[in-house]
Order: structure tokens, then sequence, then C-alpha cells
């Protein structure tokens, strides 16, 4: 029987663009979105939703996606971030092809029409200081007062606009504004900026130009020039669609764009505030933006999150218009979900305890078969060394077993997974009472976990072989922060970063097929979690892997019930 997939509602942008192709308001009937990030740091979690819905929607509309750069501001604008913003998107899976755009592409354009808003007494020049500015806007219940120079002639305005461009003033001496109602309700349509004064070489056009549009003045006319259909962005441009509008209809531009808002992507533990992203950068809080801890998108490859669990989170995030936070665990929900279909499995010890196997004989070595991954049956098996001395997490051996523990102890006998049964017999301390050694005796009829007698035992424990096994190090990676709202208690999110987000683990002992894994490879240490290559650190004579998330672990919660 053909399976039948049920289909997801249309959200309601998809509605607007359905309605839009229907009542022919779309023009030669094709979808033009665009992603318009700002190159003034790296593209984080948020930023996928976006990336997601205008690339999305470009591809179920036979439309195209624009990746526009919003280069202006010049001062904080790196080419490092340009490129950083390309990788991000196409490692998600998307390309904008030949449709690549800077918003400097459009800057003589710009110009030419902030001179002629002036030649038509629609923008002026003006004094006033920030601080001035402020205060003569008002507030959002008492109107704006006019600029004392929000009257000057027309010619006086153009010779100082001029002279602007030609580096004549200071930063802060001038702007330019539009001449619209400072009375009006929406703030952003108290006579707005439209450019600013600014001596920063820019990353494309140098020192060309001293001046620089606005982004409420620069947004929708790239969009009108480059003929987007549907501007979709974020729940607080809300309030700037005013502007937006506004600017769509000056004179002499042909095509009217329209914006449309969904709430943006807001999840627990999590900060996606590019200016705090960058305080922990720059102050050492973490080690780069590429930090697996940082939610950039850079961050979460190099913690080996797959792009297609992130696909798959945003989707089940939905687009809405209504703000809202994401539980954090939703998110790992969906990595797990993704890995453990793709991860290959191996085993893992990073605590270690030795196991002296002694009726093993010395020197043998057995090697057996070890499926890579139970859930795709196409993905082969690989070869575990075996020998007569062991290693296996320390908490899988209890010396004084409480009830329900059914790992190692004194006359208990478990399976070692893919091997044989083994029952510890006794132990070696060191001086301090420490555990240093386990002891126990093997059966040779129990190869491959099986008996002749068909007993079963409750406990399994993975292990690697002593003399074989990968010497490694290993990031312990958990949340940045350990508060939900960062910052919310104190006023201060660094008070809630999380000490234990990092804990390295410089000697892990991991089965040597480890050694062939590289960058882009998804992993499972079998009981330990999911972990990657650390694209950065790792070197063949010294590999680091990274924990992209934990697994669930039955035991570890009765441990917590227990109260142990």
């Amino acid at each position: 029987m053909e399976e039948i997939k049920e289909e997801r509602p249309l959200n309601f942008i998809e509605k607007i663009i359905e309605d839009d192709l229907k009542n022919g308001r779309v023009p030669n009937n094709e979808i033009v979105t665009r992603f318009p990030p700002e190159p003034n740091g790296y593209l984080h979690i948020g930023h996928i939703k976006s990336i997601c819905i205008n690339f999305g929607l470009a591809q179920k509309y036979g439309g195209r996606c624009h990746l526009r750069l919003d280069d202006t501001n010049p001062a904080k604008e790196e080419t490092e971030y340009i490129d950083s913003i390309k990788e991000d998107i196409k490692w998600l899976g998307f390309d904008w092809g030949k449709y690549e755009y800077y918003a400097s592409d459009y800057y003589d354009q710009l110009y030419e029409i902030a001179v002629r808003l002036i030649k038509e007494g629609k923008a002026y020049v003006d004094s006033l200081s920030a601080e001035e500015m402020k205060e003569y806007r008002g507030t959002l219940t008492e109107p704006g007062k006019n600029s004392p120079d929000r009257d000057r002639p027309i010619e006086e305005n153009l010779r100082l606009f001029e002279e602007m461009r030609e580096g004549k003033y200071p930063e802060g001496a001038y702007t330019l504004r539009a001449k619209i109602d400072m009375a009006s309700p929406n703030i952003n349509m108290r006579d707005p900026a439209l450019y600013r004064i600014k001596y920063a070489t820019h990353p494309r056009t140098g020192d060309k130009w001293c001046i620089y549009p606005m982004y409420d003045f620069t947004h929708p006319i790239s969009d009108a020039i480059e003929g987007i259909t549907h501007s979709i962005c974020t729940l607080e441009f809300e309030d700037h669609r005013p502007a937006y509008d506004w600017a769509t209809s000056i004179d002499g531009i042909e095509h009217t764009p329209h914006q449309y808002e969904f709430a943006r992507l807001n999840i627990n533990y999590l900060l996606m505030s590019k200016r705090k992203l960058l305080y922990l950068v720059n102050n050492n809080f973490v080690t780069g933006w590429d930090d697996p801890r940082m939610p950039t998108v850079s961050g979460i490859r190099r913690r080996g999150y797959s792009p297609e669990s992130m696909k798959d989170f945003v989707s089940r995030v939905g687009v809405a218009k209504v703000e809202g936070v994401v539980d954090y665990s939703l998110m790992e929900f969906c990595v797990r979900e993704d890995l453990n279909k793709r991860a290959k499995r191996l085993m893992a010890v990073l605590d270690p305890v030795l196991v002296i196997i002694d009726n093993y004989p010395e020197g043998k070595v057995e090697y057996f078969e070890a499926e890579n991954n139970p859930e795709d049956e196409n993905s082969g098996v690989h070869k575990v060394a075996f020998s007569k001395n062991i290693f296996i997490e320390r908490e899988d051996f209890m010396e004084n077993p409480v009830k329900g523990y059914h790992r190692l102890y004194i006359g208990n006998e478990i399976r070692l997974k893919h091997a044989y049964y083994i029952t510890a017999t006794s132990v070696d301390k060191d001086e301090d009472g420490k555990i240093i050694a386990v002891h126990a005796t093997y059966d040779p009829e129990s190869k491959g976990g099986t008996t002749a007698d068909g007993r079963k035992v409750r406990g399994t424990s993975h292990w690697v072989s002593k003399d074989h096994a990968l010497v490694a190090e290993v990031r312990q990676y958990d949340k940045l922060f350990k508060a939900e709202n960062p910052g919310a208690q104190t006023g201060n999110y660094l008070d809630d970063l999380n000490p234990d987000s990092l804990i390295v683990i410089e000697k892990a002992y991991i089965e040597e097929e480890a050694a062939n894994a590289k960058v882009g490879d998804y992993l499972q240490f079998i009981r330990n979690g999911y972990y990657c290559v650390d694209s950065k650190d790792s070197r063949p004579e010294h590999m680091v892997f990274n924990r992209t998330c934990t697994l669930k672990d039955s035991w570890a919660k009765q441990k917590a019930k227990m109260g142990l």
C-alpha cells in the first residue's frame, strides 16, 4: 500500500504568495525573494530561519532568491564576514547562483535619488546632533518638533549635500533627512535620516564615498531595483514598513515591492544579538565566532550539527506572526533524530578503568565485526580489536553496587558489546584506595554475545582494547549559558555563563577505526553521545573530537532519581 504523506498546511506568507499569483499581482508570474544580511558579524541560528524561508519559497514557487549583502556601514563590515555568510548559506544547501548583490552596487543610484528628493523639497540637510535629533523626535505619545534646518533653501541643501560628499565636514556635522511628518504617530516617519557622514574605508568601494545611505532608505530601494516581489523580514521591522512604503513610492522608482513580517527565531539558553556575541569573542569568553558553544552557523557546524537537522528544526518551528520562545531541547531533538540515521557508531571510553581478563591468552588479538549504523542497512561494518587488557568506563564498575545496578561488579557477569561475557573477580587499588584495575574472567563460549546454554545478562558495556585504542582529545561541549534567559535575573548576561560549557578530556580511548574519521563525518560514541572531528585543531597525530550533543541515558535518569 502506498504511503500517504500528510501535507503541511500553508503558512501565512505562502497564502499571500499563492493569492498574489492567482490574481496576477506578480510581474512575469515569477516570485523573487532575497536574503539581505549585514556583513558585520557571523550568521547565527536565527538567520537559518530567514534563509530557509526566503530560499525555500523561491524553490517552492519556481522563482529565485537573491543574496544581497547590506554593506551600508563600512566601520563594522569585513570581507571575513562576507565570506562566512556565503559559506553558511551553501552549507545549508542553498545557492543564489548569479544573483549576488550588494547595497553598495546601488550607491550611485541612491545618491541620485537623494539629490532628486532635495530638488523636489522632500529632503533637507540637518545640522542637529544625534542627541538633539533624539530630543526633537518626540516620544510615542508626544509629536516631534521640526528641526530649525527643515526649511533650509533647496539650493543650500544641494550645496551642503555635495560638500558632505566631498568630505568637507566631520562626522556628525550634518545628516540628510527626509521631509515627511514630525507629528506622525510612527516615529520612523518623523523625518528619518537618509545619509550620514562616515569616514571609513569600505570593503568594496574603498574611499570613494564618505557619506553612506541609511538602512531604511537603502533596503527598500535595493528591493525595488532588483525586482523583489516579496520582501520578507522579521517582526521588529513591522514599524518600519511605512518608511519602506515611502521609499518605494518615490517618483521614478518603477517597481513596488511589498514587505511582510514573520516572528524571528528565539531559543531559550541562547543569545542571538550580534553585539553581545561580538563582545564574547573580543573578550575571549569563547575562542572565536566559530567556537562550538556559539549559536553561530559556523559554530554549530564545527560542533557537528547537520544542515538537514537545522532545516528540520526551523520547519517544525513554523512561520508565524506572533513572537515566542522555542525550547532548546527541540533543536537538540532534531539534531539527534537526524544524526541517529547518519552517524557511524564507534566505541569510546572517556573515563577509563583498566579491565584485565586473567584467563584470556597473553598476546592474543581477535577482531570482531561491528555495524557502522544499525539504522542504515547499507552502512556496512568495521573491525574492532579485542585483547587481554581493555578499558571500560569507570561508571560501568561499582565495587559496592546499589539496587538496580546491572553493570560490572564483583561476581556479576556482563556482556562486552560485540565480544564476550565477562565476570569481575577482584580489583587492584592505589595507595589512596582508588581502583586502578578490575580483574575478570571471560567465557570463551560466549563469543559474539551468545552462549550455548542460552543464558542472558542484563548489563552491557562498551570497551576498547588498551593496546589498539586511538588516544585522542575529546571536548565535551554544553550550553554556553546556564539560564534560560541569560541576564534576566541580574541584568548582565555574563553572570549566567556556564562554567561547565566546555570540559576537555585530554586522553580518551577510542577504537582505532576513529583514526579514519575526517572533518564532516558524523559519529556516535556509543552511550556517550554524538561527536565530530574538530575542523580547526584536529590533526592526524593529535585528533580532537567535539561532542555535538548527548544521548538519552536511562541509567543517568535512574541515578538522578536515586540521588546518586
